[in-house]
């Protein structure tokens, strides 16, 4: 359990800190990808984005 939450702190970790990058490079403001204002703040949620990288990463696992 604790090897769990460890990965999935890791992986948010990494995904924040790449965030700034990948929004250069396009991400998060692709067609599908939803961003809204609710209660004052700006919400994001990149499900093209995410089904993108998803698939570029499975590809890249089937290479290796």
């Amino acid at each position: 359990m604790i090897r769990w939450l460890l990965v999935i702190f890791l992986a948010l970790m990494l995904i924040s800190w790449l965030t700034p990058l990948l929004r250069r490079l396009g991400f998060g403001r692709l067609p599908g990808d939803l961003r809204f204002r609710w209660l004052g703040r700006d919400w994001d949620v990149p499900l093209a984005s995410t089904l993108l990288l998803s698939f570029v990463v499975s590809l890249l696992t089937k290479l290796l």
